[in-house]
């Protein structure tokens, strides 16, 4: 009997720090907002993943540590599946909301909502619930779960902003029509930058000077991009100009090389780079 309880403390100090190295990779992962999992992370792999990589570092610097994790840990308990790495994401996730919501009380707030997607295509709601229509009536029921989720009141709500679409901003049946119905204090205005987008937008499309310019240079970048020797010709040349030209300042954010991109719409965060 001595021997069973001895070989389960031990069993259970090796999983607390098998665990513990698990949690402190997520941790570092989430704060740099990198991938975690590999394309390949088989033990014959050359590179198994951001997560596996890191644990395999945590066993190279602590003798204790490696003797507890991955091919030295049992099988069916070595706590790097990626349901494993979700489920503590999501508890990493929990504290945050929790830190939130405890600061915010019983006090008022604002609330903001658009449309997401991510690599699967799948439409998000505040990164927390999948939802299968856009309908104003589908994101009003997503709001009331959501809220009744966190312990959450419509009451509290002071404001609401969303963009111009009918289903958001609709006068009698938007989710902003629907909301107001619930509390009446809770005043809805329109996305300035997205007006402001929508309106620059409309401008430069009116504009003949401008359509044709922003036209060759989407031209030019698919001719550019779809080759590696025009690229290199690209960057070859800007050297120089760079190197003949005394006056070009340099530093952080200042004529740093930077990637082809397409210029869209709707790219909100890369005009002025691109």
């Amino acid at each position: 009997m001595w021997h069973l309880i001895k070989k389960t403390d031990k069993n259970k100090k090796e999983y607390r720090i098998r665990l513990s190295a698990s949690v402190i990779a997520t941790k570092g992962w989430l704060n740099g907002a990198l991938s975690f999992c590999g394309h390949d992370e088989s033990e014959t792999s050359l590179y198994r993943g951001h997560f596996i990589e890191l644990l395999k570092l945590f066993g190279v610097v602590n003798e204790e540590i490696d003797k507890v994790i991955l091919s030295n840990a049992p099988r069916n308990n070595q706590l790097t599946a990626p349901s494993i790495q979700k489920e503590i994401c999501n508890c990493f996730a929990a504290e945050v909301l929790k830190k939130i919501f405890d600061e915010l009380c019983d006090d008022v707030f604002s609330i903001l909502v658009d449309e997401s997607r991510d690599v699967s295509k799948r439409n998000k709601w505040l990164c927390l619930v999948h939802v299968m229509e856009t309908t104003a009536l589908s994101l009003k029921k997503a709001i009331d779960e959501l809220f009744a989720h966190y312990n959450l009141s419509l009451s509290r709500i002071r404001g609401q902003g969303y963009d111009g679409a009918s289903n958001m901003s609709g006068e009698f049946n938007g989710l902003k029509a629907l909301i107001l119905k619930e509390n009446s204090s809770a005043y809805f205005v329109h996305c300035f930058a997205h007006q402001l987008q929508l309106v620059v937008v409309a401008l430069a499309n009116k504009h003949h000077e401008i359509f044709n310019f922003f036209n060759e240079v989407s031209s030019l970048v698919n001719v550019v991009g779809a080759s590696c020797k025009r690229v290199d010709l690209i960057r070859e040349s800007q050297r120089e100009r760079l190197g003949l030209n005394p006056e070009v300042e340099t530093g952080s954010g200042q004529n740093q090389e930077l990637s082809l991109a397409r210029a869209e719409d709707t790219r909100w965060s890369s005009h002025e780079k691109t």
